[in-house]
């Protein structure tokens, strides 16, 4: 009964160490200015709807911004679509977001940041995206992180795309 309870627990154990959590990365949508309070615009609130278009369907369960309202401009039309509540995290320094991050396991993740954090929480979380900036004008980039924890090591995979109307060049 012993060895039936001991190889129950080791099972358990090897089980719940094994996950998969996929972050999604974007930078805030489209901005009238660049003031920190500044709201998005036409085509930033399109965007926005977008990103509803592209992840609505992958089971995000956790959403996070900055606490700046045009990053939560950008997730708020997801997070009501999903009855989410939108979690804030400081803008900087990155290692904030990198460590909760880092904590999630079996869970699909929305970051929604700014032109210069994306990329460095991307490589905080152990990616190498190839991009190395993001252009002040460039909205349509999205980044995925995939974080694949198992018995002997975890594994670590990026792949960006866009999302929305292309950024004109």
């Amino acid at each position: 009964m012993r060895v039936i309870y001991f190889l129950f627990c080791l099972m358990t154990s090897l089980l719940t160490a094994c996950s998969t959590t996929t972050v999604f990365i974007v930078r805030h949508a489209e901005k009238v200015s660049e003031a920190d309070t500044t709201d998005l615009t036409p085509a930033g609130h399109e965007r926005a709807q977008a990103l509803v278009d592209v992840l609505a369907s992958k089971g995000v369960d956790s959403i996070f911004t900055t606490p700046y309202r045009r990053t939560r401009q950008t997730a708020a039309p997801l997070a009501r679509q999903l009855g989410l509540t939108m979690v804030d995290y400081p803008a900087r320094p990155n290692e904030a977001i990198v460590k909760r991050i880092n904590l999630i396991r079996s869970k699909m993740v929305l970051v929604v940041g700014h032109s210069n954090t994306i990329l460095d929480i991307a490589k905080g979380l152990g990616t190498q995206p190839s991009m190395t900036t993001i252009a002040s004008g460039d909205f349509d980039n999205l980044l995925r992180v995939q974080i694949k924890r198992g018995l002997f090591g975890t594994s670590r995979t990026i792949s960006q795309t866009t999302y929305g109307q292309p950024t004109p060049p």
